[in-house]
């Protein structure tokens, strides 16, 4: 499911990283010192991160404390509902409401693009997005 997105993504011209793909000899379910290190390392590198909501996200040991770390390091993270709409109630995860969410779709010339939205008529395109831009209303 993830790994579909992520190709989906690169297919757009963008690089993803995926702990379990890209670092595999990291172990996902043991909270370490190196670990945590290398998750930073690699965030540090990476101009923003969304956060796939997915069936197990709310089993994940490092997810939540991914997300935080991002949004501090430079106020680029985006949810990325990989299940379900942004309307539905995350029932327990209510925090993140609190960040823009991610939507493919063609711009008006009809070419491919990610958007970051706070509501369906609140967006901007990704690219201006990683620049700096916030969304903005469009009628």
């Amino acid at each position: 499911m993830v790994l579909g997105v992520a190709l989906t993504i690169e297919d757009l011209g963008y690089s993803v990283y995926l702990d379990w793909r890209d670092d595999p000899s990291l172990d996902r379910k043991n909270v370490t010192p190196a670990t945590a290190e290398k998750l930073r390392e690699r965030m540090r590198a990476s101009r923003c991160l969304f956060y796939s909501v997915t069936p197990k996200a709310t089993e994940s040991t490092w997810m939540k404390w991914e997300l935080g770390y991002k949004d501090a390091h430079n106020n680029r993270t985006a949810i990325l509902p990989v299940i379900g709409s942004m309307t539905e109630d995350y029932d327990g995860q209510q925090f993140l409401g609190l960040y823009p969410y991610v939507s493919d779709g063609n711009d008006t010339a009809e070419k491919p693009h990610l958007w970051i939205h706070r509501s369906k008529t609140c967006y901007v395109k990704f690219e201006k997005w990683l620049a700096g831009a916030e969304p903005n209303e469009h009628s």
